[in-house]
């Protein structure tokens, strides 16, 4: 297993490399202290006399640092109700909690999330591809994915662009407030506060809902 520092360090440079578009990769560390030696030693990175190159067997287990990093956000935020200012600190902390397969668990619970509370990407595991463990109780899920008479409070939503984001706030779909889904069919109609609505299943399913019983 690799140490906390050796994940850490991955991670900025699968940051630095995948969405940051950066060629030369900077390590915000000392090239010689003991985490760069493990990664090497494990072929994860290789240092030259100007770069560091992130390797492919380094790519992938960057990549699952980064989702168990950015699911442990998702579950801070929206199961534990942590505030978002010290959530990346808390989160640092318990994604190494997350073991390898635990984080599938931690994503099924949160209906597959695509982002992170700070709107950045979250890499799809094996769960999101192949949808399994789908008799897993959920703690919070798309409104797509209800059935009628589930109810709870909107976690968050996961609109496309502007406009559908505009039109979820218009009708009062909201983080915090309380929904319940009346009908699947032919659309989805659901109730906030004495209203009720009926949208299509691309904007059902931006809408992630905290169930409650």
């Amino acid at each position: 297993m690799l140490s906390e520092r050796a994940e850490e360090i991955l991670e900025a440079l699968w940051i630095q490399l995948e969405e940051q578009g950066k060629k030369q990769l900077d390590l915000g560390a000392s090239r010689d202290e003991p985490a760069i030696e493990e990664l090497i030693r494990l072929g994860f990175i290789r240092r030259d006399l100007d770069h560091i190159h992130l390797l492919e067997k380094g790519k992938i287990h960057a990549s699952a640092c980064v989702r168990r990093h950015r699911l442990a956000e998702r579950l801070l935020a929206d199961v534990f109700d942590v505030k978002k200012k010290i959530i990346d600190e808390v989160s640092c902390k318990f994604e190494h909690l997350l073991h390898e397969g635990l984080e599938d668990n931690v994503c099924t619970l949160l209906g597959h999330p695509k982002v992170c509370p700070h709107s950045k990407p979250i890499p799809p595991g094996k769960c999101c591809r192949e949808k399994i463990n789908k008799k897993l109780l959920k703690f919070l899920a798309p409104l797509s994915d209800l059935e009628v008479k589930d109810k709870g409070k909107i976690a968050y939503l996961q609109a496309k662009d502007r406009s559908q984001m505009q039109k979820l706030i218009n009708i009062g779909a909201i983080p915090g407030v309380s929904i319940v889904l009346l009908q699947r069919f032919p659309s989805y109609v659901f109730q906030i506060g004495q209203s009720q609505f009926a949208v299509d299943k691309e904007l059902a399913s931006s809408i992630y809902v905290r169930l409650t019983k």
